[in-house]
């Protein structure tokens, strides 16, 4: 048999024969009919369809929606690093041709809460393990679900995935999202707390050098103004790390011999904590698909660094 080669025609669809005439018209169904062959129909549409979203909604949940595995559906939309499709920040979402028709059918007759996670921005720094308390999580699920490794402190103005609550809007504002950073510092060493007897021509800045510390965190620790003036005898809150090595003897005259005598320096030890926005570490100022940086960041929601 010999087997004659058809060219399809750029005009009228007609077959253009190297060698012969054409001796029949084209015809879809023709190569099923000379080998015996059955093709399926193919559909005249796209194989894949934006489909758009106008609320917050778990992965998990889009993912059974659109009868797919959440692997399949995070392989079509891999900027989605997050248990949470936040609308103002994708308001659309991949999907091939069935599966987003199945998609829009079960989204229509769903019942229920379609996302079980919302962003919260922190209103000061705090710790990891005090921002899990507030929201009655956990520190290690708070910490992976945002990935913030360990001994690190969250800093104000950082936009963190939380639990949703019955409050919480149906969807995140916009300008959350738009400029929603987790900027991280490190947590400070353990501190121990000292009571320091302010001596004569003692001044902030002397006594912020004597105990290593900044003039504004005795300040803070001691709820002071700048302008405040110190007295002799003065109580005054100091924390130190507990390696740090308390102030040697200081001369004071004697007003029987006429000469100076050593007097230490009146220190009372506390062995507890001042909170975590008084020290140095976490006067730091506050980046990302929720931007995180340790001293930089990374954007919200994605990987990105800022």
């Amino acid at each position: 048999l010999s087997m004659i080669l058809l060219v399809q025609g750029l005009k009228g669809g007609e077959n253009v024969y190297t060698q012969h005439q054409p001796l029949l018209k084209y015809d879809p169904t023709c190569a099923g009919t000379i080998f015996g062959l059955r093709l399926p129909p193919l559909e005249n549409h796209p194989y894949f369809l934006s489909v758009p979203i106008d609320r917050d909604i778990d992965i998990e949940l889009a993912a059974r929606l659109a009868q797919m595995s959440v692997a399949e559906f995070k392989t079509l939309n891999p900027q989605m690093n997050k248990p949470l499709i936040l609308a103002a920040a994708t308001p659309q979402i991949l999907l091939p041709y069935d599966n987003a028709n199945l998609f829009v059918q079960n989204l229509a007759t769903h019942r229920g809460a379609m996302a079980s996670w919302t962003a919260w921005v922190a209103p000061k720094t705090i710790r990891a393990s005090d921002a899990a308390k507030q929201w009655q999580w956990t520190e290690t699920a708070l910490r992976e679900i945002n990935r913030i490794p360990p001994k690190m402190l969250i800093k104000a103005g950082s936009t963190l995935l939380v639990p949703r609550q019955a409050q919480s809007p149906e969807r995140v504002a916009e300008h959350i999202i738009n400029n929603a950073l987790i900027s991280l510092a490190p947590e400070p060493p353990a501190l121990r707390r000292l009571v320091a007897r302010v001596q004569p021509k003692d001044t902030l800045s002397s006594l912020a050098h004597r105990y290593q510390v900044q003039t504004e965190q005795i300040i803070q620790w001691n709820k002071m103004s700048h302008q405040k003036s110190l007295k002799a005898g003065q109580m005054l809150l100091v924390y130190v790390p507990h390696s740090f090595k308390l102030p040697k003897t200081t001369a004071q005259p004697s007003s029987s011999s006429g000469q100076s005598r050593p007097q230490r320096l009146r220190v009372a030890v506390s062995s507890r904590k001042p909170k975590a926005s008084a020290t140095k570490a976490t006067q730091v100022a506050s980046s990302g698909q929720l931007k995180h940086h340790s001293q930089g960041g990374s954007k919200f929601g994605a990987a990105s660094h800022r």
